[in-house]
């Protein structure tokens, strides 16, 4: 079992994505990803995300928004677990991200991307009042179906 976090920044009209190019072997390489990684112990889902944001862009972000929880079962060979947060409050200037490349798109150019197919079902999920908590079935990387439920 995985323990992560999933960052999407965003200003004035535009998210701030990663094209995983750079690493090795890389879970998602090729594919656009929001900012976040794996907890480290003892760490808290909301100093994961800054510490991660700040690692992966150099940026520091406040009061980051949480959203809901994403399982995603037999991903790759492994389930993870999730935790994802939007940001509109940051300070700092981008960096040579060591992740890939960093980019702001325009938000009605994010499906465009190549994204992992659960992506393409939860990013609406970003603008709604409330949590919710989804599980993504995977084979590998080929998605089978998915549940969600969502809370005031």
């Amino acid at each position: 079992m995985k323990l992560a976090t999933l960052c999407y920044i965003k200003h004035e009209g535009r998210t701030l994505m990663v094209h995983r190019v750079k690493k090795v072997d890389d879970i998602h390489q090729g594919k656009w990803n929001g900012l976040g990684g794996k907890l480290e112990p003892g760490e808290s889902p909301e100093e994961c995300v800054i510490r991660e944001v700040r690692e992966e862009s150099g940026l520091e972000v406040h009061a980051p928004r949480y959203h809901g929880l994403l399982i995603f079962t037999n991903f790759k060979g492994d389930d993870w677990y999730v935790w994802v947060f939007t940001a509109t409050e940051f300070k700092g200037t981008l960096i040579d991200s060591p992740e890939g490349n960093l980019k702001w798109i325009p938000d009605q150019e994010l499906t465009k991307l190549p994204l992992w197919d659960s992506d393409h079902i939860f990013f609406p999920w970003l603008g709604r009042e409330g949590v919710f908590s989804a599980k993504f079935d995977y084979a590998g990387e080929k998605m089978l179906g998915h549940s969600v439920s969502f809370y005031p």
